[in-house]
């Protein structure tokens, strides 16, 4: 019987690890700047299969982990033996200080401005129009206009939140490769709010607000 039981375990804790590892992990939104689409205190599920056999696509909501310092040096989260087991295993919502989630606008090659005569964000030229930014927010979000062409193996990232989060705008330097996020820090795209069970949905990727964007031209080194 207790064998039996060890077995029962370690089978459960292997698949939780490989469920976490390869196809879908939880994560706790920690800010507002993802409003109204996401709120503080959300959980959502993310895919780990993007980036990977799909590719990351303009209009994704992505977890990433921190690409230089965005989130300075946060003090170490303290949780539990119990929490961080659950966490390690993907039972729990992962609430570390050194992941943020954000709407990818821009993939390598494009180039990315703000903004148009009417205040809109362009992409390869194009007006976007974007029904995901909070409702009375601006899509420029109060910040200095900006004009890049994102790098190679990179994406550019905006908080749906525009004037609450510290996002690509913040962080470049005026090249595409400070405020742009490294493909291989994402941790995959968010696909569904699961708690609240009041909030619960799946997160849909706006891709007609992209349709009309053409082609990149080649993303710069």
């Amino acid at each position: 019987m207790v064998k039996e039981v060890f077995v029962v375990v370690t089978l459960a804790v292997g698949l939780s690890l490989v469920v976490k590892t390869f196809l879908i992990q939880p994560f706790h939104i920690p800010s507002g700047s993802m409003e109204d689409t996401l709120i503080k205190d959300d959980r959502v599920v993310v895919s780990k299969l993007t980036p990977g056999p799909f590719d990351v696509e303009r209009g994704d909501v992505i977890v990433f982990s921190d690409p230089g310092h965005w989130l300075g040096n946060p003090p170490p989260k303290q949780r539990t033996p119990l929490q961080s087991a659950l966490i390690f295993l993907g039972l729990a919502p992962d609430d570390s200080d050194d992941h943020l989630i954000k709407r990818v606008i821009g993939v390598g090659g494009d180039r990315v401005a703000c903004c148009s005569v009417d205040g809109k964000v362009t992409v390869n030229g194009v007006p976007i129009t974007e029904p995901y930014v909070k409702a009375g927010d601006r899509p420029d979000g109060s910040r200095a206009a900006f004009d890049i062409q994102v790098p190679a193996g990179r994406v550019w990232v905006m908080g749906d939140h525009r004037s609450d989060s510290a996002d690509s705008r913040v962080h470049d330097d005026g090249t595409g490769g400070l405020g742009s996020v490294p493909l291989e820090s994402i941790q995959g795209k968010a696909v569904a709010i699961v708690w609240p069970l009041s909030r619960a949905m799946t997160i849909p990727s706006p891709t007609s607000v992209f349709a009309a964007v053409p082609h990149p031209a080649a993303p710069s080194p």
